[in-house]
């Protein structure tokens, strides 16, 4: 029994300490946290059971892994130990500590509560920044607790923290904190990134910690780091110490360093219950990432009493929540058909519980993403669930992949290749799961489509909403919830279907009066008369907006001709380029849309036929943006009064753009024209423009 106990300690031991060199040292953890915690305390209950099992390399002995060799270690003169984990994720976890307390304090059960210091646990690096005389000398990461890494280039890159410290400083300050990265400077990273053409990052906590330890300042000054203080370490010549941890980091707040405003001063385990209820409320609405809270005995003179156990203060505890990230197996990738035929990918998992509830589904987003992640179908895979927030892949476990043998050259060594291949969205869904209309994939985009548009089912709803809109073809009455209902009820697959709605069909609908339903016929068949343009930007073809379609049907002056056009007579409309051109193609080559184009003629939609004539107008030729809200002209009637002296109306500036339009409030798109040099007007010059002053 001892040999089995002894062979499981030391796997314990091997496994941890692969861990944590994974998370502390490289950076790239392999396992999410609740699986280290749940090892850790395997090992730890051998440990105290079996004291002798205890050998030197534990990791139940010392704080995290060994400081980078490029790095000058650092000493820290107060050892910057960690704090005990409560695995309880419930109240009673608080309610223990505030008991554990008030047991080493001998403290009677009629005795007043202990007042408590409760505060966020965050998830980045921690820190500890050296000032002599007020100005920071040295930054050192926590390294293994005893001996840090000297990352002070790199800290002093962060604007938050304190060059210099405000005030009459003591002649010896090290104040400890958290580096960290909030989550939307972490979204706005990823997107250069991706801009660059460069990997993307996975999350905020490990990109914060390796842009403390990059060697080169430079890269560490282009990423976004934050920083909160929450403690101290060594301290020198301070001649009036606060005597709680409340009144420390308030002092810090006054020497200039930022401090979270969640925190509490709380009395006894129901204060501390309440503040962990409180954050758990809060905490999907937090900028950053936590992983707990932190609660403190506030007297410094009671956390002196109190003092340690081995690696970890008894006046101080660190309460989780339910893991947001766990293990799990990829049992199968399916495809879901969005509103707008997007296919989208979704890990079917072996069920997991994580972030309070069982998960089996998560979104693996698009083809980049499958790609970036390398995710096949039998991996192990870190899944993570955040308050409200759709499940999501967030890596593979790549040493569980499932592998199998295969010949090779060397007959004597067989090579160990992949179960699954890579999964391929296109290769396995040519065609749309849920129409069986042909799926297709533009350059530079990463979903894959579906070119079914008012056929497919999946895309009925919105597509429908398009069709009726104002703009489109304007049938009055025909709302967003009306046209839900009429789905739901399955009394309309295609736009064709609206007109042929009967009375007695729309009456029956929740709560729809005879006359309304009588008012919507009647705005129906009004609707049959339209123009060309209207019809095709009521179609929804990708690409094609507004003024694309008034482009396209003045150009061609029937649908037939549009129908029939080549790549090549596409592009020779003005602002037709070659996306354009591949999504109109698109359109009209599948079946299904020319079955809805000839039902919808069928029922009587039509337009009165157009003559070309030649443009004239003082803007033809023209392309003009509108932004801000300008002193007599709605957007509306200034794009109208542009196009009807030949000018064409952009929703973007660029290089192509002639003239900015600008009202009050213009925002960022004067800035990129007065950037790019383009010609600004206000409502007085455009008059003057159309006037020929």
């Amino acid at each position: 029994m001892m040999t089995d106990l002894a062979l499981q300690a030391t796997a314990l031991r091997e496994q941890l300490n692969q861990y944590a060199h994974e998370y502390y040292v490289l950076d790239a953890p392999t396992v999410p946290d609740a699986e280290y915690d749940r090892l850790f305390r395997a090992l730890q209950a051998i440990e105290q059971a079996h004291p002798e099992l205890q050998s030197p390399d534990s990791p139940t002995l010392r704080v995290g892994g060994k400081p980078l060799p490029q790095f000058e270690p650092v000493t820290h003169a107060v050892p910057m130990l960690s704090i005990r984990t409560e695995t309880d994720v419930t109240a009673q976890g608080a309610l223990a500590f505030d008991a554990s307390v008030r047991k080493e304090l001998d403290l009677l059960e009629l005795e007043p509560a202990v007042e408590y210091a409760a505060e966020l646990k965050f998830d980045g690096l921690a820190i500890n920044l050296r000032y002599e005389n007020g100005v920071l000398v040295q930054a050192a990461t926590r390294g293994d607790g005893a001996t840090g890494e000297d990352v002070t280039q790199n800290i002093r890159t962060i604007g938050q923290i304190p060059l210099r410290l405000k005030g009459v400083a003591p002649a010896l300050l090290e104040v400890r904190g958290e580096v960290y990265m909030r989550r939307d400077d972490f979204a706005q990273l990823n997107e250069k990134q991706l801009a660059a053409g460069e990997k993307t990052f996975v999350n905020p906590r490990n990109t914060a910690a390796g842009a403390v330890r990059q060697l080169d300042p430079n890269i560490a000054a282009q990423r976004p780091l934050s920083f909160y203080g929450y403690g101290l370490g060594d301290v020198a010549g301070w001649d009036v110490q606060p005597d709680t941890h409340a009144g420390i980091l308030d002092a810090l707040a006054e020497f200039g360093f930022p401090v979270c405003d969640v925190r509490a001063v709380v009395q006894g385990g129901a204060g501390l219950a309440e503040f962990h209820a409180k954050v758990a409320a809060l905490r999907d609405e937090l900028p950053f990432d936590i992983d707990g809270v932190v609660y403190k005995v506030n007297s410094i003179a009671l956390q002196r009493q109190l003092g340690f156990r081995t690696r970890e203060p008894r006046w101080a505890v660190a309460h989780k929540y339910p893991a947001q990230e766990a293990l799990t197996t990829v049992e199968a990738i399916d495809i879901q058909v969005g509103r707008t035929g997007s296919l989208t990918p979704v890990a079917r998992l072996a069920p997991v519980f994580v972030g309070g509830v069982t998960v089996t589904n998560a979104t693996l987003h698009n083809q980049d993403e499958i790609d970036r992640k390398d995710v096949r179908v039998g991996d192990t895979v870190i899944v993570r669930r955040a308050g409200d927030v759709i499940p999501e892949v967030v890596s593979v476990v790549l040493e569980r992949r499932p592998m199998m043998s295969q010949p090779s050259a060397d007959l004597f060594t067989p090579a160990e290749v992949p179960q699954y291949p890579p999964y391929r969205i296109l290769d396995l869904h040519p065609v749309c799961p849920v129409c069986g209309s042909k799926t297709v994939r533009e350059p530079e985009e990463a979903r894959v489509r579906c070119t079914g548009g008012l056929f497919c089912s999946a895309q009925r709803k919105e597509a429908l909403k398009h069709f009726a809109g104002r703009r489109m073809m304007d049938i009055e009455g025909l709302g967003d919830k009306l046209i839900e209902q009429l789905v739901d009820a399955e009394l309309v697959k295609t736009p064709a279907d609206l007109y042929r709605l009967n009375l007695s069909q729309l009456a029956g609908l929740e709560r729809m009066a005879e006359k309304s339903a009588t008012n919507l016929l009647a705005a129906i068949e009004v609707s049959k008369t339209t123009t060309l343009a209207r019809f095709i930007f009521a179609l929804g073809i990708r690409n094609v907006g507004e003024a694309t379609a008034r482009d396209l049907a003045q150009h061609f002056t029937s649908l037939e001709a549009l129908q029939a056009a080549s790549a090549e007579d596409l592009q020779s409309v003005n602002d037709v380029g070659p996306i354009v051109t591949q999504s109109i193609l698109e359109f009209f080559a599948e079946p299904h849309n020319r079955e809805v184009i000839a039902a919808l003629l069928e029922v009587g939609v039509s337009w009165p036929a157009i003559e070309a004539k030649p443009v004239d107008g003082a803007l033809v030729g023209k392309t003009l943006v509108i932004t801000g809200t300008l002193p007599t002209l709605s957007r509306d009637e200034a794009k109208a009064l542009i196009e009807a002296h030949g000018g064409k109306v952009s929703g973007s500036v660029s290089k192509k753009t002639d003239y900015l339009l600008a009202g009050e409030a213009a925002g960022s798109k004067l800035d990129k024209a007065q950037a790019l040099g383009v010609a600004i007007l206000d409502e007085a010059a455009l008059h003057a423009l159309l006037n020929g002053v």
